[in-house]
């Protein structure tokens, strides 16, 4: 992927932190989802005062896209911090991960964690999901 998409999907991701609803621990995160075929779904994490209930913004992502047919993925870009604010890269969480098992090819699937669209770093699903299981583990 070049930089330049790259740049792209970091800062649509940081664009959609606004929407998250994070009354509980202002703790604003934003993802980008591309598409095989290039489309962009954006996610934001949604707070609820049970927690249980709460989704991440990388699975509000995936499941609009999916709720859409899609079905094929390349890359997700994932940015959070307190009250918004890019200090850290904001790895996805465990249910997340697993999740993107079930669409993604481990071995290709990019993860970007990023704090701007100049400070970034980039992971297979696999490195950051060792001997995950998924749909081929049923097969």
């Amino acid at each position: 992927m070049d930089k330049s998409r790259i740049q792209e999907l970091i800062q649509r991701a940081i664009d959609q932190m606004r929407f998250s609803y994070v009354p509980y621990s202002n703790f604003r995160v934003g993802a980008a989802l591309l598409t095989k075929d290039g489309k962009i779904y954006t996610g934001c994490n949604i707070e609820n005062a049970a927690y249980g209930p709460t989704n991440c913004a990388e699975r509000t992502a995936f499941f609009k896209a999916v709720s859409e047919g899609e079905r094929q993925f390349d890359a997700i870009c994932i940015v959070g911090g307190p009250d918004g604010v890019l200090k850290d890269y904001t790895a996805p969480c465990g249910v997340c991960r697993q999740v993107m098992m079930e669409f993604c090819n481990p071995e290709t699937f990019q993860i970007i964690l990023a704090v701007s669209t100049e400070d970034y770093r980039i992971y297979t699903l696999k490195e950051l999901l060792p001997l995950g299981f998924g749909p081929d583990n049923l097969a």
